[in-house]
């Protein structure tokens, strides 16, 4: 998969990722277009599909809301690159099909526009704008079958 990155910083909240104020739906069109509206107000106008989030350390915190993830997936980003993730927002995210990787150095090395192209299977993530390839653990058979099928349910 090849996108444009989103890049944000450290501790990403779940309140910043989709405010509370959204949670009455579980509609996955409403949340996106209100993922990350609190730090990025034109987020949803700019997001194009296959765009890659990118993010510093413990991404994902706070409540263990399924919803963060499914406005990410649903707002058109492919993959979250993040140097750490909160344990159970990476659960929740390979649950509904969104992969996600923890690549501290590729996380932080990326800047907001940059072209970025991810392999699963083969487990790495270049930075076209610096010509830079990272090394990740590739995604277990099973992980990417149920990113495939769109999530556990899917």
């Amino acid at each position: 998969m090849t996108g444009k990155a989103h890049k944000y910083g450290d501790n990403v909240d779940t309140d910043v990722i989709i405010p509370a104020r959204y949670l009455n739906t579980s509609d996955a069109r409403e949340l996106a277009a209100h993922c990350m509206e609190d730090i990025d107000a034109e987020f949803s106008a700019k997001v194009h599909g296959g765009d890659i989030m990118t993010a510093g350390e413990n991404f994902g915190c706070g409540s263990s809301r399924e919803h963060a993830p499914l406005a990410i997936k649903a707002s058109g980003i492919s993959c979250v690159i993040a140097a750490s993730f909160a344990r159970i927002f990476f659960r929740n995210a390979i649950n509904i099909g969104l992969p996600i990787l923890e690549c501290k150095e590729a996380a932080l090395d990326s800047l907001d526009g940059d072209e970025m192209e991810i392999d699963l299977t083969k487990g790495f993530i270049i930075n076209k704008r610096l010509g830079k390839k990272y090394s990740v653990p590739p995604y277990p058979a099973e992980i990417r079958e149920i990113i495939a099928r769109g999530g556990l349910f899917g």
